[in-house]
């Protein structure tokens, strides 16, 4: 069998996953490919197209997608499709080009689709017929790969076209997090990493520790990560006249372990995340999360009162009397809750992904060839997806 993982680009945690896909479905007689479109664009641009493997190539390594035609960005993927032939293309949403494009040439080829996703759309800002449409799209997919089993609900509509539902992706490399000492939880500190942007809701948690500072004298709040609203964030910190914040700016991802296992929790005041994978990290470091109630992540990872807390990200008093619950917790009850998070994310590891990729693989492969309906048909072959990352950083 022959695979290509398909996107718009494969930064930051798609990195470590290619890699282990390779190997993995390798040892498993399945031939990976990997196709990036651009690279350029991407909105974690700190992290830069680099990669020098034979089986992974990006069609456009100096461009982003607003340099480019939409002619040329189909003509050009479905030259690289036509000449790696694959038996199952693995791509995302068909909001993006990879996804769309990769789902009409599939269906032009009698070939099988799986799409990716990690968006709720009851938390998306859709009108009826834009979520129809896409419904209608996605109608056409041999295979949807959510990250957790409570996703499923919110495509329930698609329940009736026989596709095959599976889960586990959202995952991080966890052994890279894991720490090799004990982690004592004596540091007096909580972290926070996040890009420093709007969505990330970094003003509330300040003032929320305002009210820490005034209950507690001991802990420090350290924000790792830059963005554009760092030096407001600075202004903010200095006008609260909180005395225990520290903004350490970006890491390199090598070194983002050891700010982990120097902390005794973690804390995410998101006022949305898809999914929010830093949360991964910090369980696999060991650490109980303190985490909004509207991170996806935090549905299926968070376990109140069993690893962590939970909190309305508008509200900082419930975001302070989270912290504040952590911090008066007993020694024994805190290695109780990172024992937890270190079990509970074991649930979600590199080699778990692969299993049911696998195991989704043989499914599909063996159905037949999964013709769309006729307005299905009509809007596959109209649609050709887009690149808008506007709204990863802002409501």
């Amino acid at each position: 069998m022959r695979v290509v993982l398909l996107n718009n680009d494969f930064r930051v945690y798609w990195k470590g996953r290619l890699g282990y896909f390779h190997q993995f479905l390798t040892s498993k007689g399945i031939d990976l490919h990997a196709i990036e479109l651009f690279g350029k664009g991407s909105p974690y641009q700190f992290d830069t197209y680099n990669n020098k493997e034979s089986w992974w190539t990006c069609l456009f390594p100096e461009n982003s997608s607003d340099e480019l035609s939409k002619k040329n960005i189909e003509r050009t993927l479905f030259g690289a499709l036509d000449n790696a032939d694959p038996d199952v293309i693995i791509a995302p949403s068909i909001v993006f080009f990879a996804g769309a494009l990769g789902l009409r040439w599939a269906k032009k080829n009698k070939k099988k689709f799986i799409m990716f996703d990690d968006a709720k759309p009851s938390h998306l800002k859709r009108n009826m017929i834009v979520q129809w449409v896409k419904d209608m799209i996605t109608s056409a997919v041999d295979g949807l790969w959510l990250p957790s089993k409570d996703y499923d609900a919110e495509y329930s509509s698609l329940y009736k076209h026989d596709i095959y539902f599976f889960h586990g992706y959202n995952c991080v490399d966890n052994d890279l997090f894991k720490n090799l000492g004990v982690n004592s939880l004596d540091h007096k500190r909580v972290i926070c990493v996040a890009r420093i942007v709007p969505i990330k809701n970094l003003r509330n948690l300040l003032r929320a520790w305002k009210q820490v500072e005034q209950s507690d004298q001991q802990y420090e709040l350290n924000i790792v990560g830059d963005g554009p609203q760092l030096g407001s964030l600075q202004q903010l910190a200095q006008k609260l006249k909180l005395k225990r914040v520290v903004f350490t700016g970006a890491v390199d991802n090598h070194n983002l372990p050891g700010y982990f296992h120097r902390s005794d929790a973690f804390i995410l005041p998101s006022l949305s995340e898809s999914w929010g994978l830093v949360v991964n990290e910090a369980m696999a470091a060991g650490l109980p999360v303190l985490l909004s109630s509207r991170i996806n992540a935090g549905k299926y990872l968070l376990h109140e009162d069993i690893n962590g807390f939970g909190f309305d990200p508008t509200a900082t008093r419930e975001i302070s009397a989270a912290i504040l619950k952590y911090i008066r917790l007993k020694a024994d009850k805190k290695r109780e809750m990172a024992d937890n998070s270190l079990s509970i994310i074991n649930t979600m590891s590199y080699q778990h992904m692969g299993n049911e990729l696998v195991k989704a693989l043989h499914n599909i492969a063996v159905k037949r060839y999964k013709k769309p309906g006729f307005l299905s048909s009509i809007l596959v072959n109209l649609w050709r997806g887009r690149y808008n990352t506007a709204f990863w950083d802002k409501l």
